[in-house]
């Protein structure tokens, strides 16, 4: 069972609003996650990002893998 941080989906049509998380790898894009970390809403500008970074490193030290997507917002967002 591998971890996963990946984006869920929120908000209505045509105004996404992505939630960070950590789940299993077979767990669905808008299933039940083991850990909220943070948010992401491209529909700002600029886009806003909340992430808790201390959480992120904790799962990227269990053995979690990011999605390619959070890897590029972690690489943007977190020092």
């Amino acid at each position: 069972m591998a971890v996963k941080l990946k984006l869920t989906r929120l908000g209505s049509k045509k105004r996404p609003f992505y939630r960070v998380v950590a789940a299993t790898d077979e767990t669905r894009r808008d299933g039940r996650p083991l850990e909220f970390l943070g948010y992401y809403n491209p529909m700002t500008d600029p886009a806003d990002v909340r992430l808790d970074a201390d959480k992120i490193r904790e799962w990227l030290n269990r053995g979690a893998e990011p999605t390619e997507t959070v890897r590029a917002l972690l690489k943007k967002h977190m020092a």
